[in-house]
């Protein structure tokens, strides 16, 4: 059992956890969720002591250990598995005391340790956690430092998953998995033993291999049973009960306020009154539900289309050594309509396609047709690591448009949830989620044609995750996608191209067939059966990509019609600040007063023509959500 008493914690005087309390059982498996920023690896960081609260405390079951993945990943020489078997510290300390005991009662007291703690089967669970995170044989020998700092990620995951203790603390642990990984610790979660308290942004991890939510919200814990959809349900009812009852209440405060205000002067209704104003001051205020408004993305229009295919590639090759391919033999199209989803595991050349496309790398062989002038978006999570931490999102702004006002410019970033305040921050103070908005903004810049994304939604929270799902389904370029989200997966695309055995090819299944094949794969059934059953549905898929693109089509229109409505939007609030800033000098009024009030009879037009403006934008969004709910 796990038990959160009263934690407040409070970082540079800003209060994350205030009074925050709640109770894990024994064995369950429970989802740590809430808005990017609100202290949920804070709460972890305590629950694991490495931080201390400014009050209250933690309680486990005496005994229990606790398993933390460490920020740091491994590094040296040590392999893969020896590193893996380390992190059993009593393991590796009674084998190397068999080693050296001479007593013969203690040794084998050492060996019936050993065998009750299953010592010697531990190097084979080692090896089957370590592949199932995506290492196979080989990998397992080399040494940590081979591997890039994401792959030693999955060590330490590996370490930590190895260990299995009591309490199990995972913090976003999909953020390094390829969509293999994130299915294969779904299943293991699922069926671990022992307590898990895991952070998650993933909507079909927290569905699928937990058993309750933890909702971290304004420092308040509140526990609901069940998966992420049920804990949704059960959150939009509640939040609709406390409005009927705030409604309620309130009604009956102005009642009574009412009588109070009428009679409290009137001897025969004093005491009477004075009852009722006691009741109002004893009377404890429901909140009012506060919905943080999760800005949206905006991926602007294409400003020219061309024929299909827009690229096309012929018995192509590609990699980064002469004579040694990555990918070979890719005979692929993609048309502006396209949304595209890549399956395979890291290593696979995923990545290398991508930068293919993208026209990023050459080719060793064959032919890649394209116009010069088609436009490529690319979004990979490695460039957060490549922002200049010196620069500020203003900055960025400032090289792409640098002949337009700052008026102009700040609108643009106001676009992307950029305000006065995070406009001008530097890049090393941002969120993990303000820089991948960041890169969102710069990638869509120039209006591209292809939009290719990797891993986009690593530092993203589960409203800005479908924020960008509806931000990708009205975006009317084409979409190439690698990611671990599943949801976004099935929520965007229309195709699926399995990227494996160093070449590319059409997966006519979906994604929980995919599933299936993997699991038959790492259980030694034949995957024959998977492919056998996906077999007769080419054609109704195809059928199920045309009408996703007529869909689109028919959207366009009011697609463009919500798009000039933001931008007329934006100019409006542009012209406004230049006009506030005007005002804002006092010397104006006393120096030319005549001007003072042409700038403030212009302001109030101004606000009156912006009422209008953003009327018009909710009535074209309206529309266009309608469309879009229909589907």
């Amino acid at each position: 059992m796990l038990h959160m008493n009263d934690i407040t914690y409070r970082i540079e005087g800003r209060l994350i956890l205030d009074k925050a309390t709640a109770g894990i059982p024994s064995g369950h498996k429970v989802g740590l969720i809430g808005r990017n920023g609100t202290g949920k690896t804070t709460l972890l960081r305590i629950v694991a002591g490495e931080l201390h609260p400014d009050d209250g405390g933690i309680t486990t079951a005496k005994g229990h250990r606790i398993g933390y993945v460490q920020q740091e990943a491994p590094g040296g020489p040590v392999s893969l598995i020896d590193w893996v078997l380390s992190a059993d510290t009593e393991r590796a300390r009674l084998l190397a005391e068999s080693d050296t005991a001479t007593d013969g009662e203690r040794i084998a007291e050492i060996h019936m340790r050993l065998s009750d703690m299953g010592a010697h089967a531990a190097p084979s669970r080692a090896a089957t956690i370590l592949a199932g995170l995506g290492f196979d044989e080989a990998a397992q020998a080399k040494p940590c430092s081979d591997f890039s700092g994401g792959w030693r990620m999955r060590v330490a995951l590996a370490a930590v998953l190895f260990l299995e203790p009591e309490l199990l603390l995972l913090d976003e642990p999909t953020n390094y998995l390829d969509l293999e990984g994130t299915l294969w610790l779904e299943s293991y979660l699922k069926s671990y033993p022992h307590t898990v308290l895991m952070v998650s942004h993933d909507r079909d991890l927290l569905n699928r291999a937990v058993t309750a939510i933890l909702h971290l919200d304004r420092g308040k814990l509140t526990f609901y049973t069940g998966g992420y959809d049920a804990f949704e349900n059960a959150r939009r009812e509640r939040q609709q009960l406390d409005l009927k009852l705030k409604k309620k209440q309130d009604d009956h405060r102005r009642h009574m306020q009412a009588f109070v205000d009428r009679f409290r002067y009137k001897a025969s209704k004093a005491r009477q009154a004075q009852s009722r104003l006691k009741a109002i001051e004893r009377m404890q205020p429901i909140a009012d539900v506060i919905e943080d408004r999760v800005v949206p993305f905006h991926f602007p229009t294409p400003a020219k289309t061309f024929g299909n295919p827009i690229i096309r590639l012929d018995d192509a090759q590609a990699g980064y050594v002469a004579g040694r391919p990555v990918l070979r033999d890719l005979n692929l199209r993609i048309d502006q309509d396209d949304r595209i989803g890549l399956l395979g595991q890291n290593g696979n050349g995923k990545s290398t396609l991508a930068k293919l496309v993208a026209g990023r790398m050459p080719l060793m062989a064959g032919k890649r047709f394209g116009s010069e002038k088609l436009i490529v978006g690319f979004f990979a999570q490695h460039q957060m690591e490549d922002l200049p931490e010196g620069m500020t999102p203003y900055d960025h702004m400032l090289e792409l448009m640098p002949d337009n006002t700052i008026a102009e410019r700040r609108a643009r970033l106001g676009v992307y949830g950029f305000g006065a305040d995070k406009a001008d921050t530097k890049a090393d103070h941002l969120s993990g989620g303000e820089k991948a908005r960041l890169l969102f903004a710069l990638a869509t810049f120039h209006k591209p044609h292809l939009l290719i994304l990797d891993e986009p939604t690593n530092h993203l929270d589960v409203n800005s995750r479908e924020a960008l799902i509806m931000a990708l389904n009205a975006y009317e370029g084409a979409v190439i996608l690698i990611s671990h989200d599943r949801h976004l997966i099935e929520a965007t695309v229309d195709r699926l191209w399995l990227v494996r055995g160093g070449t590319v090819e059409n997966y006519e299944g979906d994604i929980d067939e995919y599933r299936r094949e993997l699991i038959d794969q790492r259980s030694g059934r034949n995957r024959g059966k998977q492919r056998a059953g996906a077999a007769g549905a080419p054609a109704a898929r195809a059928d199920q990509r045309r009408e996703e693109a007529q869909r689109r089509a028919g959207n366009a229109p009011l697609k463009r019609a919500v798009d000039a409505a933001e931008q007329k939007l934006a100019k409006l609030n542009a012209e406004i600040a230049a006009l506030d800033k005007l005002l804002a000098d006092p010397s104006l009024y006393s120096r030319e007063p005549d001007r003072a009030k042409a700038v403030s009879r212009d302001r109030g037009q101004l606000l009156k023509k912006r009422e209008e403006a953003e009327e018009a934008w909710l009535k074209a969004s309206e529309a266009f959500e309608a469309t879009t709910a229909e589907t």
